[in-house]
């Protein structure tokens, strides 16, 4: 029941219908990392992508994440172009409140990428941790 209400909470998201409720903490299929899991991850080069809006991509990010937007070009070829479906790749967005990077995971998922990564502290948490941000 949890993972057909997650399910919803990403669909509705995906359709622009707000949702009170925080991210899921796991998604199927995924892996869901912490910012410490994720920085070795970074140190070696795994791509991260950032599926905020423009305004806060261009807020602050993670350097070199490659932005692609939920709501207007998050796709399956736009997502081949980062990673191979094979290969890791981090999706994050802004935390618990945020619920972007949960369906984008799932929509990874059902694309057949076989190593993402659900980044569910996104960027407040790489920020609060320390880590480089731009």
């Amino acid at each position: 029941m949890k993972f057909v209400l997650s399910l919803f909470a990403a669909t509705a998201l995906m359709v622009g219908v707000s949702c009170a409720e925080d991210s899921p903490e796991s998604v199927p299929g995924v892996v869901t990392v912490s910012a410490e899991e994720a920085s070795p991850m970074y140190d070696a080069g795994v791509p991260f992508v950032d599926v905020r809006s423009d305004s806060d991509y261009e807020a602050g990010r993670i350097p070199g994440a490659i932005h692609l937007e939920l709501k207007s070009n998050f796709s399956e070829e736009a997502l081949l172009a980062v990673a191979a479906k094979d290969k890791p790749v981090v999706i994050y967005c802004n935390g618990h409140s945020c619920l972007r990077s949960s369906a984008a995971s799932l929509q990874a998922v059902g694309w057949g990428f076989t190593e993402v990564k659900y980044f569910r502290d996104g960027f407040p948490a790489w920020d609060a941790a320390g880590y480089a941000v731009e």
